[in-house]
């Protein structure tokens, strides 16, 4: 009786909480207070502040600070006023990331690939959209329905006496990873490619490099697992979608470029 109460009360909560929209218009699940995400976002950043060493290269910090502000500068008025805080780690791995509260990390490793201003404005952009869209928000909403969802199914399992209930749990299980999970992380990350691209091209910073960018990633190997187990779409997925919205990117870079005041950015 508890089962058939909670799956109708957990699908209404969804239905409720999916009234959010992304700022492409895609309909989010979002059940977290952006001001605890926050707190989170903090309180992790600053765990990994502690954890890996901080570059203490003036000019590489100068370099990534130009490019983000840069960005910055052209988003909404919302994010303008986050106090925004970048941080470049020392660490060769090719990456960035955004948390929820403002905070931005650079790994050196990324400088690395990233061969100019617009490159290195292609991930900051894509990183800065993670965040505007509420993508941590999105994800730990997905993570905490799909198991409390697993959990009501598996109590079903176990009320109707199933003889087979390990094997449909892993199943269950693993439907939910490949089918749910993973797709919908791949739907953050090409939406923040969007996002990210429109944003860098409204800076001033040349969108086309944003492909250039991918294929350094492709012959620096990433994206080698196939992409149906992967959470990010594989470096050519990823240019056939940037190159989709290219026309519209370019179209901001030319009305920002008129205006002459574009970024100027030394790669350190």
């Amino acid at each position: 009786m508890r089962t058939k109460l909670v799956l109708p009360m957990l699908i209404a909560t969804v239905l409720l909480a999916s009234c959010a929209h992304s700022p492409t218009g895609r309909r989010q699940l979002m059940l977290f207070d952006d001001q605890k995400l926050s707190a989170m976002g903090i309180q992790t950043f600053e765990g990994m502040k502690a954890e890996t060493p901080n570059s203490k290269n003036k000019k590489v910090n100068q370099y990534v600070q130009c490019v983000a502000n840069n960005l910055l500068k052209h988003t909404d008025a919302k994010w303008q006023k986050t106090p925004w805080e970048i941080v470049v780690f020392e660490d060769d791995q090719v990456n960035a990331f955004a948390l929820p509260g403002g905070k931005m990390g650079v790994y050196t490793g990324l400088l690395l690939v990233a061969d100019n201003q617009s490159q290195l404005a292609a991930v900051i952009g894509h990183e800065i959209a993670h965040v505007m869209a509420g993508h941590s928000n999105e994800r730990l909403s997905s993570d905490q329905f799909i198991s409390t969802a697993l959990t009501v199914a598996d109590s079903a399992m176990t009320v109707a006496g199933s003889p087979y209930q390990q094997q449909m749990r892993t199943a269950f299980g693993l439907g939910a990873q490949v089918g749910i999970a993973l797709p919908f992380s791949r739907a953050h990350e090409t939406e923040a490619d969007i996002m990210g691209l429109e944003l860098m091209a409204k800076s001033g910073f040349v969108p086309t490099e944003a492909v250039k960018l991918w294929q350094n990633m492709a012959a620096k190997g990433s994206g080698s697992t196939p992409q149906l187990l992967s959470s990010h779409p594989v470096p050519d997925n990823r240019i056939k979608e940037l190159n989709k919205h290219m026309a519209v990117a370019e179209s901001y870079y030319q009305q920002r470029r008129s205006q002459g005041a574009l970024p100027n950015c030394n790669k350190a």
